[in-house]
C-alpha cells in the first residue's frame, strides 16, 4: 500500500472535567483512557522509537465510525523534546491520492464528470496520445489504441509515468518537462531530480499531453502522476483552484483544519522531521523549522502533495467508513462513496508491483482476495513516501493510520509491521 522511493503519551493522572473545559480536544480524549486491545500497537510503537529508527511515530486506529484512538511515541525530531500529540504535521506524500480521487468521485456523483469520459474532452492536450515502441531506447512512438479516460487516471492504468518509478528517455523528459512529483527537501539528494516542477497545474497538464505514454490506457497499472492531472481536471470541471475545491468540499465540511498545501508559519512548531533511511541510520533531508513544506509550491500536488495531522486524516477516515458521511455531515452519498472504495481496474488490466493481485479504487488499493494479515476484502486506502499508511476496513469495521517521516530504499518496515499489528490486535 506504500510508495516505494528508490529512484525514488498521553496525558497522565486524572483530569477533572472542569478542568477539560479549556483543554485542546487530544487532551480530553486521552483523558478518557485509551483500549487496551491496542496495546501491542504502543509497543509497536515504543519499541521503534527505542531503536532511534526514527524520532517520532503515531497512530490513529478505530472500530467502525467510533471515535479514535490515538496513540504517540517520541517528539518532532532527534534532540527536540516536543512530544508527538494527535495534532503533530506529518507529510502525507501519496496518501493525498486517495483524498483527490474522493474529490473526482464527488464531482461524478455532481454529474460534472463521468468515470468513463476521455479527459481529452476537458484537457485537449490528450486529444491523440501516442504510446512508446521502444521505451528503454527512445521517445518513437505509436497512436494509442486508446483514451485515457477518468477511470484510468483514478486508477493508474492510462500509461502516464512517475519520475521516481519510470526509467529511460521518458524519465529525461519528464524531468526536462518540469513534471515533478512534489516537493522533498532543500537538500541535494541522490535519485532525486532539483529541476523545477511546472508552474502552475495548466501548465503541467499541457507538458504532460506533449509526451508519450508507457502503454495503452487500460492495458496495465503503473504508478504515475495521473493524480495530479486530476487535480487539473477538477480545476476545469470545478470552476475553481484545485485546492481551494479541496477545502471547500472535503476539509471544512470534515473540520480538518490541519491539512495543507503549504504550512502556514504559524503551524511550524507541530511540523515533523523528515528523514532518509541509511545503513548507518536516519538521515535527516527536512527539518521541520526549515522544511520545504513552508514555501508555497509550484501548483497543488494531487497525488503528493499535503501535509496533515492524524486528527485530520482520521477523520477523513472515518468519513469513508460512514459511506460519505462523519457524523450528521454528509459530504457525499453512499453510492458515489462505496463505488470509490471499490475495485475499478478492469479484469483484463495487469496489476503490477506492489498492487499485483490487488484491486484499485479512485486513488487508492482494494482488496480483493484477503491478505495473510487477515485484512477484510474491500479495504481501501494507501501509503506515502515517508512511512505513512491509512486505509478503512469495513468487513473488519476497523480503520487505522500509521504515521512516521522515514524514505527508505525498498520496503518500508514501520508501515509493513504496523500493519500486522494492527489485525493481530484484533
Amino acid at each position: 500500500m506504500s510508495l516505494i522511493l528508490n529512484r525514488r503519551h498521553f496525558l497522565g493522572g486524572s483530569l477533572l472535567a472542569g478542568g477539560l473545559l479549556g483543554a485542546p480536544a487530544w487532551a480530553k480524549e486521552a483523558a478518557r483512557g485509551i483500549s487496551s486491545s491496542w496495546t501491542p500497537i504502543q509497543a509497536m510503537l515504543d519499541a521503534t522509537i527505542a531503536k532511534k529508527y526514527v524520532p517520532g511515530v503515531g497512530a490513529a486506529i478505530a472500530r467502525g465510525t467510533d471515535q479514535a484512538d490515538f496513540l504517540t511515541a517520541g517528539s518532532l525530531a532527534f534532540g527536540d523534546t516536543t512530544a508527538i500529540t494527535p495534532d503533530t504535521l506529518w507529510r502525507c506524500y501519496s496518501m493525498t491520492k486517495p483524498i483527490t480521487g474522493i474529490a473526482v468521485m464527488m464531482l461524478i456523483e455532481d454529474g460534472k464528470l463521468k468515470m468513463d469520459q476521455n479527459v481529452a474532452d476537458l484537457l485537449p492536450a490528450f486529444a491523440s496520445p501516442k504510446v512508446l515502441t521502444d521505451p528503454a531506447n527512445s521517445l518513437d512512438a505509436r497512436p494509442s489504441r486508446a483514451p485515457i479516460t477518468i477511470r484510468s487516471l483514478l486508477t493508474h492504468t492510462a500509461g502516464l509515468g512517475y519520475s521516481i518509478v519510470t526509467k529511460g528517455p521518458l524519465l529525461d523528459a519528464y524531468i526536462k518537462a518540469g513534471i515533478s512529483p512534489g516537493s522533498v527537501s532543500r537538500r541535494e539528494l541522490p535519485g532525486i531530480s532539483r529541476a523545477p516542477a511546472a508552474p502552475s497545474l495548466e501548465e503541467f497538464a499541457n507538458r504532460l499531453g506533449t509526451l508519450p505514454l508507457i502503454a495503452d490506457p487500460g492495458v496495465k497499472w503503473s504508478y504515475s502522476v495521473s493524480l495530479d492531472l486530476l487535480g487539473r481536471v477538477i480545476e476545469v470541471v470545478s470552476g475553481m483552484p484545485f485546492d481551494t475545491f479541496l477545502k471547500t468540499r472535503i476539509f471544512d465540511p470534515l473540520g480538518m483544519t490541519s491539512t495543507y498545501f503549504q504550512v502556514p508559519a504559524s503551524e511550524v512548531k507541530r511540523l515533523t522531521t523528515n528523514h532518509f533511511a541509511l545503513p548507518t541510520g536516519a538521515f535527516p533531508i527536512d527539518p521541520g523549522p526549515d522544511s520545504v513544506f513552508l514555501d508555497k509550491p509550484a501548483f497543488p500536488f494531487g497525488g503528493a502533495g499535503l501535509v496533515s495531522s492524524m486528527r485530520d486524516y482520521d477523520r477523513f477516515l472515518a468519513m469513508l467508513m460512514g459511506e460519505g458521511a462523519l457524523g450528521q455531515t454528509r459530504i457525499m452519498g453512499k453510492l458515489a462513496a462505496n463505488t470509490a472504495m471499490s475495485n475499478l481496474v478492469g479484469p483484463d488490466t495487469v496489476m503490477e508491483s506492489y498492487v499485483k493481485g490487488q484491486g484499485f479504487g479512485a486513488g487508492g488499493r482494494v482488496t480483493i482476495v484477503s491478505g495473510a494479515n487477515g485484512e477484510g476484502i474491500g479495504t481501501y486506502g494507501w501509503g506515502g513516501a515517508a512511512s505513512t499508511i491509512g486505509w478503512v476496513d469495513r468487513t473488519r469495521k476497523i480503520r487505522a493510520s500509521g504515521w512516521s517521516q522515514i524514505m527508505t530504499q525498498g520496503g518500508q518496515p514501520f508501515t509493513i509491521e504496523f500493519g500486522k499489528t494492527v489485525y493481530a490486535s484484533l
